[in-house]
């Protein structure tokens, strides 16, 4: 089940940004006083009394007029609508309410949505600006005084925000769907391979680069079991994103691969590991999602002894971060191996949920520190009390140490090798975290 989706929206310079990283609890988004410098639609998972949701920060507004600075503005709170579970319009208490504020608290109230209205940069301490009482009129429903800079009033601002969340108890359970995000740069082919699948036209298929806008969800079963198939727009180059439909189709590809288990990596057989490519898979990866590298449209290369072997060293050598990740030769317009891929699914949703017991663990790096010795440091060496598995999907294990900074990474990736020699662990991506003992 999705999480609930915070927009954050406003006109230019109104301290969008600001917020997003002060709720995100990191400086994710570009911050500064020219208007319109966050370029492209971040989101990022956040908390707040123990319920977790996703913010949006919907910068990137670059009006080139200020008459174009209403045009912008509907765009934004039209995209903002659809995708929202809640809507938070930032204000400005130096500005005062301007037309572009007025125009978007009408679009928003149409919509029918939850609206939340903010008035930033009450940055003093103490008294409350009466100025922000002229907010009324925007007819939002009583302004929330804040300060994204300070931290002052955020608080109320999420309290308000979790009032508006479906409850808990009303949200829909878990299936036992294994859910897959089909993705890709445009034209690679995601569309067709779902309609392959489906045996019927369900999704648009164009040669035109980014016809598919949204991330649609496609539930499909066969003899090998549930599946949910999404697919997304192509992700493209951030110079050719240039518009905000485009920049949103970005954030729905990448939302997307939140709420999958599997990702398919569409790479096109006729050009190869591109540059684009590899930024594609490495939102899977960074997901720690398991994933399924699929060269497309191998109908069109000319096949010669050793050609299938020679483009799977090409994508292992474009992709060497994801080495884990098994390649497949299809064709989505003929079919060709396309029904392999459920087999494979299966498999690597299955590697991503292994739990390995920490006796076992320990087993292999008793063996593993017996052929390499840990690393030393002036005369200091590494000791690795133990290992533990904290996590499924990625696997995530916890190293305890004696010192934190005398575990070089090259020793940390040894380990992984070691656990994925013994469990294989093909098709997803491990998280090795070290602590020193003590440490939680």
């Amino acid at each position: 089940m999705p999480k609930p989706l915070v927009a954050i929206v406003g006109r230019p310079n109104v301290g969008k940004s600001t917020l997003f990283n002060r709720l995100a609890g990191a400086r994710l988004s570009i911050v500064d006083d020219t208007p319109g410098v966050t370029r492209d639609r971040l989101y990022a998972k956040t908390d707040w009394n123990g319920r977790e949701f996703d913010i949006i920060d919907t910068g990137g507004i670059e009006p080139r007029a200020d008459t174009e600075i209403l045009l912008f503005m509907r765009e934004q709170a039209m995209l903002a609508i659809e995708m929202a579970d809640v809507i938070v319009l930032i204000t400005d208490i130096t500005c005062g309410v301007t037309a572009a504020d007025e125009e978007v608290a009408r679009m928003l109230l149409k919509s029918r949505k939850p609206v939340l209205l903010a008035v930033n940069k009450m940055d003093g301490v103490g008294k409350i600006n009466p100025d922000i009482y002229e907010f009324h009129k925007l007819g939002l429903g009583d302004p929330i005084a804040l300060s994204a800079t300070h931290g002052h009033g955020t608080g109320d601002l999420l309290d308000e925000c979790l009032k508006l969340f479906p409850p808990l108890e009303e949200e829909e359970p878990e299936d036992d769907a294994i859910h897959v995000a089909v993705i890709g740069k445009p034209n690679a082919g995601k569309s067709s391979l779902i309609n392959k699948i489906l045996g019927e036209k369900r999704v648009i298929v164009s040669e035109k680069a980014g016809t598919t806008r949204d991330a649609v969800d496609t539930p499909f079963e066969n003899k090998n079991g549930k599946y949910v198939f999404i697919d997304t727009a192509g992700i493209r180059r951030k110079s050719k994103v240039d518009n905000s439909i485009e920049k949103y189709s970005v954030l729905r590809a990448q939302i997307a691969i939140e709420r999958a288990n599997v990702c398919i990596i569409m790479i096109d057989a006729r050009e190869g590991v591109t540059e684009q490519d590899t930024k594609v898979a490495g939102l899977a990866h960074e997901a720690g999602k398991a994933s399924i590298i699929v060269v497309n449209k191998w109908d069109l290369i000319e096949k010669e002894t050793g050609t299938m072997e020679k483009m799977r060293k090409e994508v292992e050598a474009g992709l060497s971060y994801m080495k884990y990740a098994p390649v497949l030769f299809i064709s989505a317009l003929t079919g060709q191996r396309v029904s392999k891929l459920f087999e494979m699914i299966n498999f690597v949703n299955e590697q991503a949920s292994i739990r390995i017991s920490t006796g076992t663990l320990n087993g292999i790096l008793a063996d593993a520190t017996g052929r390499v010795q840990p690393p030393t440091d002036r005369g200091r060496r590494l000791k690795v009390f133990y290992i533990t598995q904290t996590g499924i999907r990625p696997p995530t294990f916890v190293c305890f140490c004696n010192d934190s900074k005398l575990f070089h990474f090259s020793y940390l990736r040894y380990l992984e090798n070691q656990i994925r020699s013994v469990f294989g662990l093909e098709g997803t991506p491990i998280r090795m975290i070290v602590r020193e003992r003590g440490e939680s």
